[in-house]
């Protein structure tokens, strides 16, 4: 545990340097999300969104970037310099996760920093295009688990480890779909999903501990380690943002270290505000389409209560409350089993 918490002061004091000169040339590349209309995924227009946003038009995007490139890096350096034995298809379904989410979130940062494609798009690819490209690369995923590393079970509490066969393919992938958009749809506020996901993330490096799994922990640590150094610099008012290709790639990873731990249930508990942001963005989708009706008069939860009238930094700060809560109960129910 120890050459573990070395590696994440490690990542985080890496990253911390790099991000300085990082900043100063996505100003001087000029990618920074311009001002511009959003729209829904039923082309509506969203005022109350574009009515908080606008203010932080001119703050560069792209913060996941580096997040991807040095904790790859630095994992496969760490694997080497301690010795830590791997497993193949492991190491595959972690580095595919946070690559190609990334890569995914990447092209939609871009179409939506040079205004590619505005007619008809939430935001910049359409979204039924994301939506489905995401479920491929969720598929692949869910079946290595299954037919590389053998899971297909589900536990829990008080019954056990349950067997649920090929049904583990979608279940895992509804779980990866689910956190991929759950951490994108969060990231609204400076400082709410990074500090969030530094919460999941010591949940799961917790959990990891009694569990042995080095080569899992080794990418935990360092993961934290950079979204602790990135969430330095993203904390109100930020001066850099995760963009799709970081919240794409964290959301995907984030789910992936669920699933390897072995506690699929326990990753809707540690992440529990990304749940209820998810869900409060789904509900306000379904009764729009179904109800021809707005639910609340803004979703996701986090906008919703910025058109209440609260602050942002008193937003975010309760939600990092109560996503230490949400950790420290799911982190109790894995020590139970």
């Amino acid at each position: 545990m120890a050459a573990l918490l070395g590696l994440t002061i490690l990542s985080f004091f890496i990253n911390i340097i790099l991000f300085v000169p990082f900043i100063d040339f996505l100003y001087r590349a000029k990618l920074r999300r311009q001002h511009q209309e959003t729209r829904d995924i039923f082309n509506n227009r969203t005022p109350i969104f574009d009515k908080f946003h606008k203010l932080k038009v001119g703050t560069p995007v792209g913060g996941g970037i580096l997040i991807i490139v040095l904790t790859c890096v630095l994992t496969i350096w760490s694997y080497g310099i301690l010795n830590v034995p791997t497993k193949a298809w492991e190491m595959f379904v972690i580095f595919f996760s946070i690559i190609t989410f990334g890569a995914l979130g990447m092209i939609d940062d871009w179409k939506k920093i040079a205004g590619v494609g505005k007619k008809n798009v939430f935001f910049g690819l359409r979204f039924r295009h994301k939506f489905i490209i995401q479920w491929i690369l969720a598929l692949i995923i869910a079946s290595v688990f299954y037919f590389q590393l053998g899971y297909s079970f589900v536990f829990l509490h008080g019954i056990g480890l349950i067997s649920i066969g090929a049904f583990f393919i979608p279940l895992a992938a509804f779980v990866i779909v689910s956190f991929v958009n759950a951490v994108n749809i969060t990231d609204g506020l400076d400082g709410l999903s990074a500090g969030l996901l530094v919460i999941c993330l010591v949940g799961f490096l917790a959990i990891n501990s009694q569990q042995i799994d080095k080569s899992l922990g080794v990418f935990i640590s360092i993961l934290l380690g950079s979204v602790m150094a990135f969430l330095y610099f993203n904390i109100y008012k930020a001066r850099i943002w995760l963009g799709d290709v970081g919240s794409l790639a964290l959301g995907a990873s984030l789910a992936v270290i669920g699933l390897l731990t072995g506690k699929t249930i326990t990753i809707g508990v540690i992440g529990g505000v990304f749940i209820i942001e998810i869900a409060s963005s789904l509900i306000q989708i379904l009764s729009k389409k179904y109800l021809k009706r707005k639910i609340f008069p803004a979703a996701p939860f986090h906008l919703y209560l910025q058109h209440r009238g609260w602050d942002e930094p008193k937003i975010v700060m309760r939600a990092w409350l109560i996503g230490i809560l949400f950790a420290v109960f799911g982190v109790y129910l894995a020590f139970l089993s």
